[in-house]
């Protein structure tokens, strides 16, 4: 099978980086070690290739509607210049994607999962109707570069000419105007690592020059950060992943992600009676944060046991580069007690290792080490 590149994929081969299958794309997944990757984004900075993300422009008088019409959040509410994180859900209240919406001053820019980019797009045209509104991919010809960690606005700041917005006083999901290697481009302050940071969008063919720009700029400041490194930073920010959180058997409430639905906005959106009805309702089962208590660690789809009964799942796992043990995230049952949660084991390939409940996000910029226990 042949696998899709990048746009920045001479500059993967040319750091040395190990490349793997990632949902069809030829992507890294480490340049070196993963755990100093990882402590590189927590105390300094990184770069990230994030092209091979669905990136779809909304155009078009209705487009608001028309995005509002297939996603959980508000869209009408926004304004220029602001962003929002929301859901794409089916008929029964499920998740399909979990996407970015970026209010520019003359369309919506959409976000989506490169796994999902196809299915996004066949739903949101099955779901237009005569809205007046148009859809155009622009996943190949604008790149999405992303700069993460505390130092993150500094190394920005030198290597972008200007930024219609103050680098200090721009907000959290916010994007702004900019120009970067002398052409118009898109800043924003999101991410998935838990740490400040930005993502840039530019047209793909100067891509590979804004990164050896960045790195050059950035020097021993900044380093090319792997999907391995993303993957343990988005863990311990307690973020959840598609394909291991998030999936179609599960709804926004139980994911922890109610804040992303608004039953009661204008537009009314596929799946709203559903999940109201699960609001009603309650979740059966709950994301929740764990620490393996010992080295081993707990992977995705191994099981949660309290008494040799199966009361949950694991659906991420990895040791935590930032606080020195295995962490996981997965689904338990909401009938399992606080007084039960002391008796909760994971099955390790055989082994029954104990498991301590712990409030997610593991890890917060502005606390730092998650040190909370309970049902998160």
């Amino acid at each position: 099978m042949n696998l899709e590149r990048t746009c920045l994929a001479g500059e993967h081969l040319a750091l040395g980086a190990t490349l793997v299958d990632f949902n069809g794309w030829e992507m890294p997944i480490r340049y070196g070690s993963i755990p100093e990757e990882h402590l590189k984004v927590r105390l300094s900075a990184g770069l990230f290739d994030l092209c091979h993300m669905g990136r779809l422009e909304i155009t078009g008088r209705q487009a608001s509607e028309w995005v509002g019409r297939v996603t959980t959040g508000d869209i009408d509410a926004l304004k220029p210049g602001a962003a929002r994180y929301t859901l794409v859900t089916n008929d029964a209240g499920t998740i399909i994607d979990d996407a970015i919406v970026y209010k520019l001053p003359a369309s919506l820019l959409v976000v989506v999962n490169a796994s999902n980019r196809a299915t996004v797009v066949e739903w949101m045209e099955a779901h237009r109707g005569s809205l007046d509104a148009k859809l155009i991919d622009r996943s190949r010809e604008i790149a999405m570069v992303a700069v993460q960690g505390p130092l993150s606005t500094h190394i920005l700041r030198d290597a972008v000419e200007k930024l219609d917005s103050d680098w200090d006083g721009m907000k959290y999901y916010s994007i702004a105007a900019a120009r970067v290697l002398g052409k118009d481009a898109w800043i924003a302050r999101t991410g998935y690592t838990g740490e400040d940071g930005f993502e840039v969008y530019l047209d793909a063919e100067d891509a590979p020059v804004l990164w050896s720009r960045l790195l050059e700029v950035g020097g021993n400041r900044i380093g090319a950060i792997g999907l391995g490194a993303r993957d343990t930073l988005r863990l311990e920010a307690g973020m959840p992943l598609y394909g291991h959180e998030l999936d179609t058997t599960t709804d926004p409430f139980e994911a922890g992600l109610g804040f992303a639905v608004k039953l009661e906005k204008k537009v009314e959106f596929v799946g709203q009676a559903s999940l109201r009805s699960r609001r009603e309702k309650g979740p059966g089962r709950k994301l929740t944060g764990f620490r393996v208590e010992s080295r081993r660690v707990a992977r995705q789809g191994m099981n949660i046991l309290k008494d040799r009964e199966v009361v949950g799942v694991v659906t991420s796992g990895a040791p935590s580069p930032t606080l020195g043990h295995p962490i996981a995230m997965g689904y338990l049952k909401s009938s399992v007690t606080e007084q039960d949660c002391s008796l909760l084991k994971v099955d390790i390939r055989g082994n029954l290792e104990a498991l301590a409940v712990v409030s997610l996000p593991f890890y917060s910029r502005t606390r730092g080490k998650g040190r909370g226990t309970g049902r998160s």
